[in-house]
């Protein structure tokens, strides 16, 4: 039967692959000292062949046997090359940033287009206004054309656009005509063949 990746051990450093990881497990297994340096050092050599971009960085030994320190979990007695950075050192995970909860009535229209309402409703009456609900009004019929193109008419738009506005902003279907829009295939590119 097979085993998933889900199932088992959380990795330490998955840059490394579960591989390693195991090697690391191995060694801290070994009871001669002496063994279990050497085995220290050819998982050092299997880490640095497994990502050579490091080797471009300043002391990448040391981060090396820094990383394999720390995928054994600070348990491993060897003879260390380096001076072996303190756990402690090593910045903590960040707090995760709160993502802010708000309630968009409409998801597909999002939240942005709530608060172009809300300051469109609040404008004067005047030309500017009304000019400003059309805009709107064509944003949020742009907006359901690209969820779904088929179902999509003026009556609904302006519905929605006077639901959102807290009826503030109302327009007649009769007399706006929104913009009619439509989903264009990109465009094929003809390569030019080679004679």
């Amino acid at each position: 039967m097979l085993t998933y990746n889900t199932h088992r051990q959380k990795l330490v450093l998955p840059e490394y692959g579960r591989n390693i990881q195991q090697m690391v497990d191995h060694c801290l297994t070994i009871e001669d000292r002496d063994e279990r340096t050497r085995c220290a050092y050819s998982i050092v050599e299997a880490m640095g062949r497994l990502l050579p971009r490091l080797k471009e960085q300043p002391d990448y030994k040391h981060k090396l046997w820094d990383h394999l320190m720390i995928m054994s979990g600070n348990n491993l007695d060897v003879d260390f090359p380096f001076e072996i950075t303190n756990p402690d050192s090593f910045s903590p995970t960040p707090d995760p940033v709160p993502y802010p909860r708000q309630n968009i009535r409409y998801r597909h229209y999002g939240k942005q287009i709530e608060m172009m309402i809300d300051q469109a409703a609040s404008m004067a009456d005047g030309p500017e206004k009304d000019e400003v609900c059309l805009l709107v009004a064509n944003h949020l019929k742009k907006m359901l054309v690209a969820l779904d193109r088929d179902t999509v008419d003026d009556a609904r738009v302006l519905s929605d656009l006077a639901e959102l506005s807290h009826g503030l902003i109302r327009l007649n279907p009769e007399d706006v005509k929104l913009h009619d829009f439509k989903i264009i295939a990109p465009p094929v590119s003809k390569k030019k063949k080679k004679h």
